[in-house]
């Protein structure tokens, strides 16, 4: 009769092996206990949108319907000639179609950017200090070492293939400066190191405007060595057709195109039609940062009032607060309140005394959150009532 085999020691189940845990499964008996308050959940942990998406994108969706054919890898002439009026309209970046790449969403290119570049097997990739945890598993996946750093340029070189920037941030808010920019570019182009920043919440700044890293004041009048890597899923609502874009360097774009066609890496003929309509439209953009920006009005006073120091926040769908305890102390006293929050570890060693407050969701919810959040401020002994 056959005995069960040893676990696999083969290089292949070593290296999925060494990614974390997938960090929002720690999080589901949060949830289960915010769920059983009377009023049900008030869950600010996830940045997904909740709005409808735009009609006029579901409109270029449903004409676009049938599609029997497989779509291009590098998106229609229509989507790239978009991209190209978009990049520069809204990104102040003159570049080719051959210097834009469509994606299936961001997150794609966040997790898949050093295999689709091809990077050497130990090289290191610099991301933030604190970060959205797709940039360490994609380094990992393909056998670099994913170094956090919020100094690049005091870094050695030797071994870095890829810088990754997060301006704004996921999950601070931080916007990076004009100046701090220019730094970071001009000491990857020095060192030949290839910078790539992941822009998605650029659209979204509150008390400063975030400026590209293609903006023409940051790395002058070429792209060469800078990578903007974005997403409709925030500005556009369009998290469920997964659609993104990578823009910049015509030889890093053209790595990630021929990789994606080996790959079959293809965003679908109706979702490109969707985001040719999208990247079209500005009044919708208008309309959901309006959305944004009021649900922020009414959920930062209150994350105050419930005691929480709110720290950067000044741009993105977060507000990064704490009260100067251990982070799952305050997940765990949240839950208990029907407030779900993303503990601060989640991004980093650096974040283990916050939480982070997403601003996606209803204006009801929003609403009854901070209701919920005022309440414990005053409450003695509350989550408001630090010792």
């Amino acid at each position: 009769m056959p005995t069960a085999s040893a676990p696999s020691t083969r290089p292949g189940w070593a290296a999925r092996a060494s990614l974390p845990v997938f960090p929002w499964d720690r999080l589901a008996p949060y949830a289960e206990r915010a769920r059983r308050h009377p009023d049900g959940i008030v869950d600010l942990s996830v940045g997904t949108p909740v709005d409808s998406t735009p009609e006029v994108v579901q409109q270029a969706l449903r004409a676009a319907a049938d599609a029997p054919g497989y779509p291009l890898t590098v998106g229609t002439p229509e989507l790239r000639a978009a991209l190209v009026r978009w990049a520069r309209c809204r990104l102040g970046a003159e570049v080719a179609a051959t210097q834009v790449v469509a994606s299936i969403g961001s997150k794609e290119t966040v997790s898949l950017l050093p295999c689709l570049l091809g990077l050497s097997p130990g090289s290191t990739v610099l991301i933030p200090e604190l970060a959205y945890p797709t940039y360490d598993v994609g380094a990992r996946l393909a056998g670099c070492t994913p170094v956090p750093t919020d100094d690049p340029t005091a870094c050695d070189p030797a071994g870095v293939g890829l810088l990754w920037l997060n301006s704004p941030s996921n999950p601070t808010g931080e916007v990076l400066s004009a100046d701090r920019l220019r730094e970071v570019v001009a000491w990857g182009r020095r060192h030949g190191v290839l910078v790539a920043s992941d822009e998605c919440y650029l659209e979204l700044g509150w008390e400063v405007e975030p400026l590209s890293v293609l903006h023409p004041s940051i790395c002058g009048d070429s792209t060469d060595g800078v990578l903007a890597v974005h997403s409709l899923s925030k500005r556009s609502n369009l998290a469920g057709y997964r659609a993104g874009c990578t823009i910049g360097d015509a030889g890093a774009v053209a790595a990630i195109v021929e990789a994606r066609k080996h790959l079959g890496l293809l965003v679908p003929s109706p979702v490109q039609a969707a985001l040719v309509a999208a990247l079209a439209d500005e009044e919708h953009v208008r309309a959901q940062r309006a959305l944004y920006a009021n649900r922020r009005e009414v959920l930062l006073p209150a994350v105050r009032a419930a005691g929480f120091r709110v720290e950067h926040s000044e741009a993105g769908l977060y507000l990064w607060g704490t009260r100067d305890e251990e982070c799952w102390q305050t997940v765990e006293a949240l839950a208990s309140a029907g407030v779900l929050v993303a503990p601060g570890e989640f991004y980093g060693a650096a974040g283990s005394r916050h939480v982070r407050f997403a601003l996606t969701a209803s204006d009801e919810r929003i609403a009854a959150g901070a209701q919920r959040l005022r309440s414990l401020g005053r409450s003695p002994g509350s989550v408001g009532c630090p010792p």
